[in-house]
C-alpha cells in the first residue's frame, strides 16, 4: 500500500453517511481512482455534496471492487468541524486532491529551517539552531533535535575536511 497521488481523477457517489464511500465510476473527462491510484493504495481524496454543505478532505484508502471503494478515511478537514460528514441523501463529487495542510509552503516558514516527517504523511518545522549546535535525533529516535556540539571545533572539522 502505497500513498499516491494522481491529476484529474475524479467519480461520483450516492453513498451516505460516515463509512465507505461506493463509487459510481470516472466523470467524463477524467479517470477513475482504481485506475488513476490503484487497487489498496491510499491517497488524499476531497469529497463535495452537488447540492447541500457538506464537503470532507482527508487521506483514505481505495480497493477494486463491485463497486469500487474509499474507505479507511481519516479526515483532514471538512464541513462538521474537521470530523467525518455524515453524507446526506444525495450526488456527491469523490476526487484526488492535496490538502494545503501537507505542502511544505504551510510548513516551512523561517530561512534556515528544517523539514522532516514527523509522523507518515505529516511534514513537520525545526526551525534553525544557534550556533555550533548538531543535529542529532532524540532520545526516542523519533525526531531530530539540535544539541550543544560536543567538543569539536570547527578548525578540527576544516582540518579534517582538507585532510580527506
Amino acid at each position: 500500500m502505497a500513498l499516491v497521488l494522481n491529476d484529474r481523477v475524479k467519480e461520483t457517489s450516492t453513498s451516505t453517511g460516515t463509512g465507505t464511500i461506493n463509487l459510481a465510476g470516472a466523470v467524463s473527462g477524467f479517470e477513475g481512482f482504481v485506475a488513476g491510484i490503484g487497487n489498496s493504495n491510499t491517497t488524499y481524496y476531497a469529497i463535495a455534496h452537488q447540492s447541500a454543505n457538506e464537503w470532507e478532505v482527508g487521506l483514505g484508502t481505495i480497493t477494486d471492487a463491485s463497486p469500487d471503494t474509499l474507505t479507511s478515511r481519516s479526515v483532514i478537514s471538512s464541513s462538521n468541524s474537521d470530523s467525518a460528514v455524515d453524507f446526506s441523501a444525495g450526488t456527491k463529487d469523490v476526487f484526488c486532491t492535496f490538502p494545503a495542510s501537507k505542502t511544505m509552503d504551510m510548513t516551512l516558514t523561517t530561512a534556515g529551517d528544517i523539514l522532516y516527517a514527523s509522523a507518515n504523511n505529516t511534514p513537520a518545522r525545526l526551525a534553525k539552531g544557534s550556533g555550533l549546535q548538531v543535529l542529532q535525533m532524540n532520545a526516542g529516535a523519533t525526531a531530530p533535535e539540535w544539541a550543544t556540539s560536543s567538543g569539536v571545533s570547527a578548525g578540527f572539522v576544516i582540518a579534517m575536511s582538507v585532510a580527506l
